[in-house]
């Protein structure tokens, strides 16, 4: 992020109803206009975190990040560059029926319309943009998706450092607060499923996800490094299973064998292998990259691949 821009964050949130996409468009009382939810970042909040907090401040409608669907760039009345970026959000019925919105000095109105009708709707042609993006996965037969989340562990004690057998090594303070920081950007995936690598650096950087979550860590040595470094590590078989289960979940490993959990989510969905796997792996500690499937549509393959560092 540069100095002298703004970030910002939203989505096009959808549903369907009787057979029929909508997205919807708020009407802004300030400045009577109709546009996307979106909003500022605030201060420590990653992008993905923003998009999830501004739809539900505006909206009152809770949702979880599905593909990204494009970047919008523009100059704000005081000659400031704003960068927003959106996400696709499906709008659940439950999470409909559960909004509390009401009209109030910010959002005049919420409106649920056509994506062709927001084309014209909209008043603005950076919105605009956003919305054909989105219509072109939709013409691809690609709404509904899921994610698998590959998390590098937060930084842990250096080997040298350690006299303990390597699966031992603890976490550093700095590490324990990078474990921290990914608990609310893979909240917005809707992370609901955790498997880690046995070993403790891995298991403690999904403690704080699982106590925020309310759920419990699948262990296994299949994606530990010691069975990688002894070639019995098996990330075919976690992935395999995870993308059959079409359910969001981060596979939380080591950086030696990340390469090989992309590698196998690629011959899982029968997506052609390039460059973008080995920059989706290159994970610093703490980092994750996000592989969005289609949840309807296997054939599309990978549909997207996002890379996040929200450092502390």
């Amino acid at each position: 992020m540069t100095e002298t821009a703004v970030y910002a964050a939203g989505g096009v949130v959808w549903r369907v109803v009787e057979g029929k996409l909508m997205v919807l468009a708020i009407h802004r009382t300030a400045y009577a206009d109709v546009t996307l939810p979106k909003g500022k970042v605030d201060p420590g909040e990653t992008l993905a975190e923003t998009a999830v907090r501004e739809i539900f401040e505006e909206t009152g409608i809770r949702v979880r990040l599905g593909i990204p669907v494009g970047i919008s760039r523009y100059r704000t009345p005081s000659r400031r560059q704003k960068i927003v970026h959106y996400w696709a959000a499906h709008a659940t019925d439950d999470a409909i029926r559960a909004s509390a919105f009401v009209p109030n000095r910010e959002i005049a109105a919420l409106e649920w319309i056509t994506p062709k009708k927001a084309l014209t709707h909209l008043s603005y042609p950076v919105d605009v943009e956003i919305i054909e993006n989105f219509l072109r996965f939709v013409d691809d037969g690609i709404l509904e998706t899921f994610p698998i989340v590959v998390l590098r562990h937060a930084k842990a004690t250096a080997r040298e450092n350690w006299k303990g057998a390597d699966a031992a090594r603890p976490l550093t303070d700095r590490g324990a607060r990078e474990a921290q920081a990914v608990v609310g950007p893979l909240s917005a995936f809707g992370v609901r499923k955790i498997i880690s690598s046995d070993a403790v650096r891995c298991v403690s950087t999904v403690t704080p996800l699982a106590a925020a979550l309310g759920r419990r860590i699948t262990q296994t040595a299949l994606l530990s490094q010691d069975a990688w470094e002894a070639g019995e590590s098996d990330a075919r078989a976690v992935v395999g299973k995870r993308v059959r289960s079409g359910k969001p979940a981060v596979l939380c490993s080591h950086g030696p064998v990340l390469p090989d959990i992309l590698h196998e989510l690629a011959l899982a969905t029968g997506t052609l292998r390039g460059s973008y796997l080995g920059s989706a792996s290159a994970l610093e500690t703490g980092s994750f990259s996000v592989v969005h499937l289609s949840s309807t549509n296997p054939g599309s393959g990978i549909v997207a691949i996002e890379t996040h560092d929200p450092k502390p």
